[in-house]
């Protein structure tokens, strides 16, 4: 099974979501305000899931009897966080998180950090607008499209990255958040493969790209 989560930052458009409901996302769970998202985009959530302090009453009642709504009250966890943790309960094994930013930078960055959290019990993405993030470790091989941008992002200096395939290739560096990274590489073929040792790494692709091309 694999889960769409839907945050309160700004909302994607209708079409990214039909789009990934059509490739295989088969559930649908809003995170307390994405849920606001998602009645405006006229779109019905199998859940609700939060504290509800950020859905409004109208919303939370066009729902009622519509979707499954679960409050839950703790406060240690974020919304996402929330939903995160239910749909791995429920056994879901892959998730895309939208909605994850927006105007404020601290909930972008908190839900960054989230995405970062739980990749070791689900396999998660986050979109927004043209960009496609994904946390990668161990060796990994990306089907690409010539002249395509690939950005890495690392987060200490005891994680190495090693590159085939980038027109700026990686020999066994450290992208130390802060002090050096890899933006806006590019392939140079159909095949980019990476070896991530002792850690994980952010990797973030042009969405739509990848959506035209059919590798997402």
């Amino acid at each position: 099974m694999k889960a769409i989560i839907l945050a309160n930052g700004q909302p994607p458009q209708k079409s990214v979501i039909r789009f990934l409901m059509k490739s295989g996302y088969n559930i649908f769970i809003c995170a307390d305000g994405g849920a606001n998202s998602a009645y405006n985009l006229g779109l019905i959530p199998d859940f609700i899931i939060g504290d509800f302090d950020s859905i409004k009453e109208e919303t939370l009642s066009f729902y009622n009897g519509k979707s499954k709504i679960v409050q839950i009250k703790r406060q240690n966890d974020t919304d996402v966080e929330k939903c995160l943790k239910f749909a791995i309960r429920k056994k879901i094994k892959e998730a895309v998180l939208l909605g994850g930013t927006g105007d404020r930078l601290d909930h972008s960055f908190c839900n960054l950090g989230i995405v970062l959290k739980f990749s070791d019990k689900i396999k998660i993405k986050a979109i927004h607008q043209k960009s496609v993030l994904s946390v990668c470790s161990g060796t990994i091989f990306l089907d690409t499209i010539p002249k395509e941008n690939i950005s890495v992002y690392g987060f200490d200096g005891k994680t190495k990255i090693f590159s085939t395939g980038l027109k700026y290739p990686l020999r066994n560096v450290a992208l130390p958040f802060g002090k050096k990274e890899s933006t806006s590489n590019v392939a140079l073929s159909n095949k980019v493969e990476l070896k991530i040792k002792n850690g994980k790494v952010f990797v973030i692709r042009d969405f739509n790209l990848l959506r035209e091309n059919g590798l997402i």
